[in-house]
């Protein structure tokens, strides 16, 4: 009797010593509810990010001074084509004057005055100088932004584009459908050509192509229908 005693007593103590305490199990879970919480608060914090960065879009920021120019990249050919000169006002705003929407890749962003310090790719898509505003005539509106990774890649899923989607812009209480009719990658060569219709009034979208760090994509699209927002 004493003997089966002992070896209960010992089994037990056994047992006691391969079973994890409960202590030990409340932190464990502890640590992973704390892990789990941080990664969903992560990816909710960086996806209000872009919200309230549009929300702030008339806040100052300091130039990259390391910045290349993008404008200084987009060349296009005037062979053939008749100048087209719009007027501007001597004052402009910070603020949105107008949206690109792309349904298809649920992209809705707001763009500047071409000549604001908050038309930068690297605080919202970018206004190309020398570019025409929706509204001119066989003019060609060209907006550049970034791909890749980080809150300021707006244009990181033109890669699902392909002819025939539709793009539209908002601008002066107007709303421009647009039709892509072109897609084409360059070499990063330090320009880039758009070819395009000149009796067409077009949207040219440009950015760095989706996997690929040697070439650039220009989407162009040409005008179907302007009608009231």
């Amino acid at each position: 009797m004493e003997l089966n005693l002992y070896k209960r007593i010992q089994r037990k103590q056994e047992y006691n010593k391969k079973r994890i305490s409960p202590s030990v199990v409340a932190i464990v879970g502890a640590i992973l509810t704390l892990t789990g919480g941080f990664f969903i608060s992560y990816n909710y914090i960086q996806s209000k990010k872009v919200i309230a960065y549009d929300y702030m879009a008339n806040v100052f920021y300091e130039k990259n001074k390391d910045q290349k120019d993008i404008a200084s990249q987009i060349t296009e050919s005037t062979e053939g084509q008749e100048q087209i000169e719009e007027e501007e006002s001597d004052t402009y705003t910070d603020e949105y004057i107008g949206y690109l929407i792309i349904p298809k890749i649920n992209l809705q962003k707001g763009f500047v005055d071409k000549r604001s310090s908050e038309n930068d790719v690297e605080k919202n898509i970018m206004v190309v100088e020398g570019s025409n505003y929706p509204d001119v005539k066989r003019g060609n509106f060209i907006i550049a932004g970034h791909s890749g990774t980080g809150w300021k890649a707006f244009f990181n899923e033109l890669y699902q584009l392909t002819t025939g989607d539709k793009a539209y812009v908002t601008y002066k209480g107007k709303k421009y459908t647009y039709t892509i009719t072109n897609i084409y990658k360059q070499q990063k060569t330090g320009t880039i050509a758009i070819y395009r219709n000149y009796d067409k009034t077009t949207l040219t979208l440009v950015t760095c192509t989706n996997n690929d760090d040697t070439t650039q994509t220009i989407y162009i699209a040409e005008l179907e229908k302007v009608e009231a927002e």
